[in-house]
Order: structure tokens, then sequence, then C-alpha cells
């Protein structure tokens, strides 16, 4: 069998600004939550930026930005994923001018990948709240938020708009509950913060979302403009109606956000738990009309799947699945314990696509590994066939989805060239084609190396996935 994917499909690679351009300081950028954020999500944060914060050199992108394009033409790239750092363009985020010079930054990246041929998809916020938002707002606790926002947004639309088609208004919106600092820009602690409190802040980030849309639409023409969740198929560990009930609840805590965006208002079972939790958000007819703007399409990432189970004495939480669940006995995991499931991509398109009949976007999949340069033939490289296996058979089930009649965009690799973990700020964790000499101590020349994925993902756009191996 012979895969082939539709006339047209996007085929690329996805960063974000701050794991990958480092120059965290320089042409009046102000600092993120990223530059206090040492050891990734679940590290302890710093009151500065501290050296041992591999992001504030990230790869050096910042300055070999047109090297690293250069090396995804080489791949064939018809489209790349990154996002613009928010305290690039504005440093404190609630300033009312923004910063010429960063500005500037992403015209010369623009003009890059303009010269090469490559489609933009830009992320306006991946991560990347500026520090001063979170300091003295408490991030998107604050109504505020949505007004800076707003503003931002805007200035992007009026500089970048006839020069890019497609738009993300947030990374991982979903994330905001699991992650409220990195995500959310919140500042008080987790474990300090209600469930009224990270609702609302969910729902200031909506309300900006969809106010982002109208914006694009009226000033960019033929603008498409969607959302991006991380997805997560659920399994039930076994056939009790209990674990199905489980899976129900899960699935709804992440679904709500897809919800919004593509039908722009709230779903019942999300109304339902907000009574049953004595929750009462603040909603204005304005958010109303403002949630109304729904998106054209939606963009997800896809990593892993989970299981759930309505048993609690069977609950343990499953070794690096991040968004919680419990492992699942049938399933490998990678070396950083995310289990690897290439059908649950199948399965979740499918859900997306009949669930909101919005065309689809895979924007973040890939495997994060532990690569060891090697020379072959005198020529420096990585021989990741575990890379190539796992992205083949993600990829033969994306065009299954596509024959079960899922209208699907395109698809980014996550990490197309090694960066600084988003989960970890660790540099070995590597998911690249292109292999970056910088290590987790800091130490390295920054050299690039073509993997032998490289090639290999090469192959597969040239043919348009007829090189796959079914």
């Amino acid at each position: 069998m012979t895969v082939r994917f539709p006339d047209g499909f996007l085929w690329g690679g996805a960063t974000a600004a701050n794991q990958v351009e480092g120059a965290y300081d320089e042409d009046g950028k102000g600092l993120s939550v990223q530059d206090v954020m040492p050891r990734g999500i679940s590290g302890p944060r710093t009151d500065a930026p501290t050296p041992d914060n591999l992001k504030l050199v990230g790869i050096d992108h910042y300055h070999r930005y047109a090297e690293d394009i250069a090396l995804f033409a080489e791949m064939g790239f018809t489209v790349y994923r990154f996002s613009i750092a928010w305290s690039r363009i504005f440093p404190n985020g609630d300033e009312t001018e923004p910063n010429e010079a960063g500005l500037a930054f992403y015209d010369r990246l623009l003009d890059e990948l303009e010269r090469r041929g490559i489609e933009p998809l830009v992320t306006i916020s991946h991560y990347e709240t500026p520090l001063h938002l979170a300091e003295t707002y408490d991030g998107w606790t604050d109504r505020r938020m949505i007004g800076f926002y707003e503003r931002y947004a805007r200035t992007l639309f009026e500089r970048y708009g006839s020069r890019v088609k497609y738009w993300l208004t947030f990374n991982e919106i979903n994330s905001l509950v699991h992650a409220p600092f990195m995500s959310g820009g919140i500042n008080t602690p987790k474990e300090q913060l209600s469930d009224a409190q990270l609702y609302q802040a969910m729902h200031h980030e909506l309300v900006a979302s969809a106010r982002a849309t109208r914006i694009a639409r009226e000033v960019i023409p033929g603008v498409q403009i969607g959302c991006m969740v991380l997805s997560m198929p659920v399994y039930p560990l076994t056939p009790s109606p209990q674990d199905a009930l489980a899976v129900m609840a899960t699935d709804h805590g992440n679904l709500v956000y897809g919800d919004v965006h593509t039908r722009g208002r709230y779903p019942g079972y999300f109304l339902r738990s907000l009574r049953e939790k004595g929750i009462e958000l603040d909603i204005t007819d304005a958010d109303r009309d403002d949630l109304g703007n729904t998106v054209d399409f939606v963009s997800f990432s896809y990593y892993m799947s989970i299981a759930e189970t309505g048993d609690p004495e069977r609950r343990t939480a499953g070794e690096g699945n991040i968004m919680g669940g419990v492992p699942n006995p049938t399933l490998p995991a990678s070396e950083w314990g995310w289990q690897i499931d290439p059908i649950g991509l199948r399965l979740v398109l499918n859900q997306f696509w009949d669930r909101w009949q919005k065309p689809l976007f895979i924007v973040e999949n890939g495997l994060g590994a532990k690569d060891v340069l090697v020379e072959v033939d005198g020529v420096k490289t990585v021989v990741d066939d575990y890379r190539i296996a796992y992205m083949n058979d993600h990829l033969v089930q994306v065009a299954e989805a596509i024959a079960d009649g899922v209208e699907v965009l395109g698809y980014t690799s996550w990490g197309c060239i090694d960066i600084v973990s988003a989960s970890t700020a660790q540099l070995s964790k590597r998911y690249g084609f292109i292999y970056v000499d910088r290590n987790d101590d800091g130490t390295g020349s920054l050299e690039r190396y073509r993997k032998k994925s490289f090639g290999w993902y090469r192959d597969v756009i040239a043919s348009n996935g007829g090189v796959l191996t079914v």
C-alpha cells in the first residue's frame, strides 16, 4: 500500500521563541516568565534570570535564523510554525507603543521565509507572558490582560498581516489549569489557587482569543486563524462503566476549550461542573458576544494518550504523562515516560473532526530522545532510526484519518531542530532532524548537523508521504 497525502498538504516543523531564540536581553526585549524558569514546568522559579537557564541562549536562533531556515528549505518545508515573543514587542506587556527593534527582527525572519518559499504559521502567545504582567497583574487572573493581549495581537496583525496567512492565538490553551505560571503567567503558586481563579483566568484567555480572531478578520483579508489545544486521547483502563465515566470526565476537561473556540459558547457539561463546585464566573454580555467569533481551524499537539479509571485504588500517576491519567499497560513509553501511541493520533483526528467539523492542523508531534552524535563516512550525524520509526508510524495514522474523511491542513513536527525542552529545560531531550551542539551544562559550539531523520523527512515531503512504510 502506497501512502499519499492530499495535494497542497503543508509539511514542515515547529518551534517556540523561548526555546530557540536566546538573546533574552537584546534589542529592547523584556523578561518573560520563561526567563525565570530554569528547570521547566515542574521546577521552582527564580527571582531573576540565572546562568543555568539554557533558554537565555537557546540555540541562538536569534542570530542564526537564516542558517536554520536554509536547512528547513533543504528538507523541503512548505510551512514553518514559530512564535513571536510578546516581550520582544511589548517588553513589559502593558506599554502603549511597541518596541520597533523587536518588530524588525520578525520582519527579517519573514523575509527569509519568503525567500525560501516557506509559509509562516505564527503563534501569538506560546508560554511567553511578559514577566511584568505576571508580577504586576498575576497574569490571566486579571481581566486587564485581555486588553494588553488585544493591543499586542492587533500590532502583529497590522505589521505582518499581509505576509502571514495562518495564525494561532494561544499555544495549548488547555494547559493553563495544569501549568498556571508557564501557560497563564499566574504568579500565585498553583497550590494557593482556587478552581474559581483558574477558570476565571481560562475565561479571560478564551475571550482574548476570540477578540484576536475578530480583529484578524478585520485587518487581514483571507486570514486563517485557529486555536491550539493539547490533545489527549483517553482510554478506559477496564470495560467498567465507572472507568468509562472517568474517561468522559477527563475528555470534557480537555474538550471544553475547543468547544468554546468552535461553537462560541460554553457547553452544558462545563456549566454543570461550575454549578457543582459553587463557581460563578464573571462573564459579561460583551464577553458572550466576543466568544461568538469562532475559529477557522483547530490545531493541536499530540504526544501521548492516557488511560483512566474510576477506581481510586488503581489511580497512580503515569510517569512523564504530564496531563495525568494512569499508565496504559498495552503501550510502550519514551525515555521520558511519555506513552507512545500512533493509533491515538488517528483517533483524536476523527474525534475532533466529528465533534467540531473544522479543518485540523497537527502543529506538534515528535519524539524526545537522547541522541548521540557520531561520524558516518567522515560526516557527523545522529543515527536516529527510533525517531524515523516513531514519525513514520504516526504519519501513517494521519493518512488513515484523511482516508476516513478528516480534513487535515498540514503537519509540523515539534522541535524540527533541537531546542531547549519546555517540560524539563534540558537540551538532552532532543526532537529535531537537526542536531545542535549544545549540552545540558551549556557547553557546545552551537554547530548544526543533519541527523539521519533529516534525509528521511526530506524524502517524505518530496514524495508527499509516498515513502512511508505501512
